[in-house]
């Protein structure tokens, strides 16, 4: 068995394929034109994406979608509208709005985010299945689906990989993290994956953790910010206020067996305690979780001792 490495420069991010296959090169080529295919059609910051064309005709007509995007939107919808949840996919015009993380970031007016408000309701959000529709209840509606895009392609990257029989595999989209089979590096066999430590430089740990056949996602209030008279402001929307979530958690990591579940709960969750949080995590079959405070704490659940490296 062979094993080879590839670094791709997409979605914003730097992206990280490894495994260990027969051909090797063959099937990362392959991934990185199915990685190229999702960013085009999912992304909400290209104009000419299938996302953009569900947007561009909110409150208009529906749009019928490849299965893949349908399956996302559904999943994104159904953890849209649970109660408490802190994620939205119908978040677009106020991502729009701020544009935190691009260089046209902005504070705006309580007039325009009171206006955008009205239009991030899920519930608006219309799926037809048997016609594998979209459709946008209100003019000005745009959906969003940064925060568990990159956890559903890495679910399907890995996917091939063992439909191909690559031996072990290490897919890694910007620090969405899933892993299969053993890792190279150690005896025991497991992955070490690091934890950012959230208030220092990029590469600076907070932690890592062992982990095999699993995924490890994080989000943090860190990754994309901009700052107003010294007030900093993050990418993480309260939906009744339609500014940055208050919290004093800097990041939340969710260890899991999907991808997209992990990047899911990693949004879903922030806004708790950190109590909160580890308590939901255990009570989920196959999940766990790690929560690093604005002030350098760390809570985990005792089940993970074993596996954390502070």
């Amino acid at each position: 068995m062979k094993q080879e490495q590839r670094t791709i420069h997409l979605m914003g991010t730097v992206i990280q394929l490894w495994i260990r296959h027969e051909n090797p090169t063959e099937l990362l080529e392959k991934a990185e034109k199915k990685l190229e295919d999702f960013e085009q059609r999912f992304s909400a910051n290209d104009a000419y994406s299938d996302v953009n064309k569900i947007n561009q005709q909110a409150g208009t007509v529906p749009v019928a979608v490849d299965e893949d995007l349908f399956e996302l939107i559904q999943i994104g919808k159904e953890h849209s509208l649970a109660k408490g949840s802190a994620l939205n996919i119908a978040i677009g015009p106020l991502v729009q709005l701020w544009r935190i993380g691009f260089d046209d970031a902005k504070l705006p007016s309580e007039k325009e985010i009171k206006q955008r408000l009205k239009l991030i309701q899920p519930k608006n959000i219309l799926l037809d299945e048997k016609n594998r529709t979209v459709f946008l209840k209100k003019k000005g509606m745009a959906i969003d689906l940064g925060a568990l895009a990159k956890g559903y392609f890495a679910d399907q990257i890995l996917s091939d990989f063992i439909d191909e029989g690559v031996e072990s595999a290490l897919v890694d989209l910007g620090g969405n993290v899933v892993t299969y089979g053993d890792g190279p590096n150690h005896s025991d066999g497991y992955w070490r994956v690091g934890i950012q430590h959230p208030t220092k430089e990029r590469g600076q740990l907070a932690s890592a953790v062992k982990v095999k056949n699993q995924s490890i996602v994080t989000s943090g209030i860190y990754e994309r910010t901009f700052r107003v008279a010294g007030k900093r402001y993050h990418h993480i929307f309260d939906q009744q206020t339609g500014y940055p979530l208050e919290t004093d958690i800097a990041s939340i990591t969710v260890i899991s067996d999907k991808s997209v579940d992990g990047e899911i709960w990693t949004t879903r969750l922030f806004g708790q305690t950190p109590q909160q949080i580890i308590s939901t995590l255990d009570q989920m079959p196959g999940f766990s979780g790690i929560v690093i405070m604005e002030d350098g704490r760390v809570f985990y659940p005792k089940a993970l001792t074993e596996q954390i490296i502070l």
